[in-house]
Order: C-alpha cells, then structure tokens, then sequence
C-alpha cells in the first residue's frame, strides 16, 4: 500500500479532508488523485466558510483489505497521520467507514466521524444527502422559477451511502426519481423502496431528466460525455465531477447549470466538523446545510452578472475568504 496524505492549506486552520482507500493503475495516479481533492477541499471549506484547510488522504492499495489485514494497514496510517499531529485531520471517504475511523483514532487524535459509542458524530452521510437536497432545490429555483421539485424528474447517478439518501428525500419531494448504479440489485432495491425508475448504468449519462445526480465517483462530466446529457442541472455530491477545468464552460455552453461539486457536497463536513470541532448543535447544523442553497443561489446570481461559470464563480467566493483568513 502507498499512502499518501496532502495538506493543501492550513490558512484558515488545521487541514481536515476524508481518508479514502482505492486501487491505482500506479501510485501516481492515487497521488494526483489526493492533490486533486485536497485542493478541492481547501475551497469546500472556504465556500462555505468552516474555519479550517484542505487536505486528503488516500490509501492506494493492490486490493481492498478485509479483517484483521484491513485493521493493520488502518493502524500503520493511524501512525503516519498521528505524526502529522494536529496539521491534518481526517475523515471517511471513498471505501472507509465508520468503523475504519474508529481503528485509525486509536493511533491518531485528529479523527473525525467516528461512532457514537466511540464520542464521534457517526456517518456523514445522511448530512451530505441533505445538503445536495437543499443545494437541487436552489438550482430548481434558478432554472424554473420554483424550489418545488414535485414532478421534476432527478436521476441519481450512484445509490451507495449518500445518493441512497438523496433519493429517498427526492422521492418524499413527490420528485420523479430515477436511479442508475454499477450494482443492478442495490439500484433495483432502492428503486423499488421508493417507487424509483431504474435506468442502467451505461446509459445514465444520457438520460432525459430535468436534473442530473452525479453521487459515485468524479470525473464523469467531460468533452465526450457533457454532449450527451439531456438534463437542464447537474447538482450531486460525487467529488471532482469536471474532467477538466474546461468543463464547466462546456456545460454554460450546453445550457445546463451546474452546483459546484464542493459546495453542494460539503454538508458532511458541516455536520461533522460543526458538532465535534466547534460545538454546533442539530438545528446549528440544519441551518448551516440549508445555507448551501444559498450560497449556490449567490454563486449563480454572481455567475451570471459577471458572464462567468458558476465554477470560477464559486472559486472566486472561496479564493476571497482564503484571502482573508
């Protein structure tokens, strides 16, 4: 295993950003990918104005360890972030759970999302989901006229953790949800829980919808897919959803108006560096994840009166508080 740990900016505080274990083509690419979402992470904290940086981990392993190898190699990264001390602190992320946080914090103080019985916040999830909810309803609001999602079609891109969530809320918002996933029986029991549409994975991506859920992996909107989208939004909680910078100006292009992935995204950071870091309580919390709404409804006021991409407008937001600090 390669593990790697970047701390982008400590400007406004202690780095803090999600562990996350995966297999590599090489090293490299588990290392670009960590510089890539540590830098994304320095930009979700400023955007939505938690007083810490950006840092990411990743664990970039030949196969996903299970039992007690899996507890081993989480005890030698426990050690390796412990001597980072209070610089880096961490969370879940991509293949890490609750459980996992529980192991690492035996060795590391700085360990966010831990379970209840272990004095942690418990999964982000759920926070994540709701913050991408009321982040879709802003976007609604700029593109209809209405938050109101009732009879809006929503494909969620992903049903694991955070989109599962997402599409349950969708479907209480009496939206017309359709869920596509790489694993047919998880996305066929969600679909049938809720009365959801199953659509298959490899034709997601083209799927007529009003909004469009990207929640698995990042990197899905770039020249060859963003053609092919047949959506009006594109609001969901995957990280690092732009191929390319470009990207987001191909979707201006296109004329689909898309949430900046660290900002809709960033409701598991509110809850759990809010409860355990800086005190908040529950209704604190729900504000806080309400005001993603708000903020992208700014990001897109600005967007549009300055003629630029909701993304570069998004990135001047963080960049001017980093400035501050």
């Amino acid at each position: 295993t390669w593990m790697f740990v970047c701390i982008h900016s400590t400007a406004r505080g202690p780095a803090g950003g999600g562990t996350r274990m995966k297999t590599y083509p090489t090293p490299a690419d588990g290392l670009a990918d960590a510089m890539r979402l540590s830098a994304a992470m320095t930009l979700k904290m400023a955007a939505t104005d938690i007083p810490f940086g950006g840092a990411k981990a990743v664990l970039a392993v030949s196969a996903l360890p299970e039992g007690d190898e899996r507890r081993r190699l989480l005890l030698r990264y426990g050690d390796l972030a412990a001597s980072l001390g209070g610089n880096f602190q961490t969370g879940p992320d991509v293949n890490t759970t609750i459980a996992d946080m529980d192991v690492i914090a035996e060795r590391h103080e700085h360990v966010f999302c831990r379970s209840k019985e272990r004095g942690g916040s418990g999964d982000p999830g759920p926070y994540t989901a709701r913050g991408v909810f009321h982040g879709i309803r802003a976007s609604a609001a700029q593109v209809f006229g209405t938050p109101d999602l009732a009879g809006r079609s929503v494909l969620v891109q992903g049903v694991g953790d955070v989109g599962a969530r997402l599409a349950e809320q969708l479907a209480e918002a009496a939206s017309r949800v359709l869920v596509s996933d790489i694993d047919t029986e998880r996305a066929k029991d969600i679909a049938d829980r809720i009365g959801a549409e199953v659509v298959r994975a490899e034709t997601a991506i083209g799927t007529d919808c009003d909004i469009y859920a990207p929640c698995a992996l990042g990197g899905t909107l770039s020249a060859e897919t963003i053609p092919q989208l047949r959506c009006r939004i594109v609001a969901g909680s995957a990280n690092n959803q732009l191929g390319e910078p470009d990207d987001g100006a191909r979707l201006a292009e296109a004329g689909i108006l898309y949430a900046p992935d660290y900002v809709i995204n960033a409701g598991g950071v509110i809850h759990a560096w809010g409860v355990e870091s800086l005190g908040w309580d529950l209704e604190t919390v729900e504000d806080r994840l309400a005001g993603i709404g708000t903020t992208l409804t700014d990001i897109y006021e600005y967007a549009e009166a300055e003629g630029i991409t909701t993304e570069a407008a998004a990135e001047q937001l963080a960049r001017s508080r980093l400035v501050r600090s």
